[in-house]
C-alpha cells in the first residue's frame, strides 16, 4: 500500500514561485518512479514531470521546461515540483503519482499510475 499527501499549494503572482512536496509512505517506495500531474475543470489529468526511482532521469511537459524542477530524496521518501515563472495557465489541481512496477520508465499517461494523492491547488494570478 502507498499513501501519498501533497502541501505546498496556495496562491501566488505571474511570476512567482512555489514548492510543492509529495510525501510518501510504503516500503518499495524508493524503487518507484514518481510523477506530478495536473487538472483543470473539465478536462483530463495532464502529465508534468516525472522522475525515475533513483532520480536519474527526469521527463517534462513542454511547456514547463525550463520553468519546474522535480526532484526526490529516497531516505526522506519526499517528491518536490520547484515551479518558478508561473503563469497563470499553470493554475490546476496538482497531483502527485506513483508507478509501482519497480524500476521502471517515466510515463506519461496518467493511466500507468497505481496510486494517487488528494491534490493541492495552485492558482496564478495575473
Amino acid at each position: 500500500q502507498v499513501e501519498l499527501v501533497e502541501s505546498g499549494g496556495g496562491l501566488v503572482q505571474a511570476g512567482g514561485s512555489l514548492r510543492l512536496s509529495c510525501a510518501a509512505s510504503g516500503r518499495r517506495v524508493s524503487s518507484y518512479t514518481m510523477g506530478w500531474f495536473r487538472q483543470v475543470p473539465g478536462k483530463g489529468r495532464e502529465f508534468v514531470a516525472g522522475i525515475s526511482w533513483d532520480g536519474g532521469r527526469t521527463s517534462y511537459v513542454g511547456s514547463v521546461k525550463g520553468r519546474f524542477t522535480i526532484s526526490r530524496d529516497n531516505d526522506m521518501k519526499v517528491v518536490w515540483l520547484q515551479m518558478k515563472s508561473l503563469k497563470p495557465d499553470d493554475t490546476a489541481v496538482y497531483y502527485c503519482a506513483a508507478q509501482t512496477d519497480e524500476f521502471t520508465e517515466i510515463y506519461t499517461s496518467p493511466l500507468m499510475y497505481n496510486y494517487w494523492g488528494q491534490g493541492t491547488q495552485v492558482t496564478v494570478s495575473a
